[in-house]
């Protein structure tokens, strides 16, 4: 079976809000404070899941990739990677997904539909607060991939606001920053 994957920038409280600051918060761009290196590339070490899973992506999410990642794709690896992976968007409304290769629209059941999916392919979360959200309230996340910054905004959305307990799987030192991977702890967590 497959894993349905939670991939986020985050801070060391805990914050996963306006890494890069397009949302105008106070505390935003924090991820991007640290340059690049921190943010570039597969920072999450997808690897092969990038040709064997799906990502799956909220509509605002999804329309900020669809403008960033199709036009580095003559220049970076990484975005030739991304773009030529399978993508879904959920939203209830009309979008042009021809903005994006290989995008396809999710319409309704999110939780449903990755765990159909999760039983053949990963299905990766990337951004999405609100859909990240609600997999993590249906306790349907089988890993955690957070690229963790060394910075603290003291507000902003929270990926655990009521704390969670999970299971450390690995931690890379990656420049200024560190990938942890975790799964939850908790028994109810499978499908």
């Amino acid at each position: 079976m497959a894993r349905i994957i939670v991939a986020q920038f985050i801070t060391l409280d805990g914050v996963v809000e306006d890494p890069d600051g397009s949302d105008g918060t106070p505390f935003g761009g924090w991820a991007f404070r640290h340059g690049m290196e921190a943010i570039a590339g597969d920072k999450f070490h997808y690897g092969p899941i990038l040709q064997t899973g799906v990502f799956l992506f909220g509509r605002r999410t999804w329309e900020a990739f669809s403008a960033l990642w199709p036009p580095r794709e003559a220049t970076d690896p990484f975005a030739r990677a991304l773009n030529a992976a399978d993508k879904a968007v959920v939203t209830g409304g009309e979008i042009d997904l021809d903005r994006w290769q290989n995008s396809r629209r999710i319409a309704a059941d999110p939780i449903g539909w990755a765990r159909n999916t999760a039983e053949e392919r990963d299905v990766i979360l990337i951004g999405s607060g609100s859909l990240v959200d609600a997999f993590v309230r249906a306790g349907a996340v089988d890993e955690y991939r957070l690229r963790v910054f060394p910075t603290a905004t003291g507000a902003g959305r929270r990926l655990f606001p009521d704390g969670a307990a999970l299971d450390l799987v690995s931690v890379e030192q990656m420049g200024p920053t560190s990938l942890v991977i975790a799964t939850p702890s908790r028994p109810d967590r499978g499908r």
